[in-house]
């Protein structure tokens, strides 16, 4: 079975795109166990940085029978939290950028779904700041100091564009790489790097439970 053809039956179910920005990101998320999805699953990768982002979302949304998918962003992201290691992962409550703010939904469920797949890891929750460039030292604190509590590249125009292409279930997961006292200029580099590595590619079964739980119906 291809890695972008549906999982499982796909019934009347909308598909699932996850969209990640490099091609590291996309080798974890179809490389890991796949599980049983609700329906057709497509991983998609958009390049670096908000523009590519925006573009990646809005070409693989304008396929033909993905129109109406669920977005995940996923990928890796910048800690910006005292306490944030390498491996951490990230469910947002909202991205944010310059051009305003997009409500994830489910980041309960999310937790939830992450905490059994990945027992032990420690799953944050809060704002995911958008940004046109790696962040580095005071501009992190700044970011920090704003409420938010890890930064990346692309989640936020992901999460724009998927809600500006029509109404749909949105979220952003990310894998710490890099923190406050674990930035990729210091010496861990690589450790933290597999680390998180190894998370994002056990992350696909709770984002299909995250998936198959919105489509059921609200009583």
């Amino acid at each position: 079975m291809g890695r972008d053809r549906p999982a499982g039956d796909a019934g009347a179910a909308p598909p699932l795109l996850i969209a990640c920005a490099l091609g590291i990101e996309r080798l974890a998320l179809r490389g890991g166990e796949r599980g049983a999805a609700p329906g057709p699953v497509r991983v998609v990768r958009t390049g670096m940085g908000p523009d590519h982002a925006a573009r990646g979302a809005s070409r693989a949304l304008a396929r033909h029978g993905w129109g109406g998918a669920a977005v995940i962003a996923s990928g890796f992201c910048a800690g910006l939290a005292p306490g944030m290691h390498p491996g951490d992962l990230v469910v947002a409550e909202e991205t944010r950028d310059p051009d305003g703010a997009t409500v994830c939904d489910g980041t309960d469920l999310l937790v939830k779904a992450l905490t059994r797949a990945l027992p032990g890891r420690t799953v944050h929750t809060g704002p995911l700041t958008g940004s046109g460039h790696v962040v580095r030292g005071p501009e992190r604190a700044a970011l920090a100091a704003g409420g938010a509590i890890a930064v990346d590249m692309e989640s936020a125009a992901t999460l724009r564009t998927a809600r500006a292409a029509g109404p749909r279930p949105v979220a952003a997961v990310r894998v710490v790489v890099d923190a406050p006292e674990h930035e990729l200029v210091r010496i861990g580099t690589v450790r933290g790097g597999i680390s998180a590595f190894r998370v994002l590619r056990a992350v696909l079964p709770a984002f299909f439970e995250w998936h198959r739980s919105l489509l059921l119906p609200r009583r």
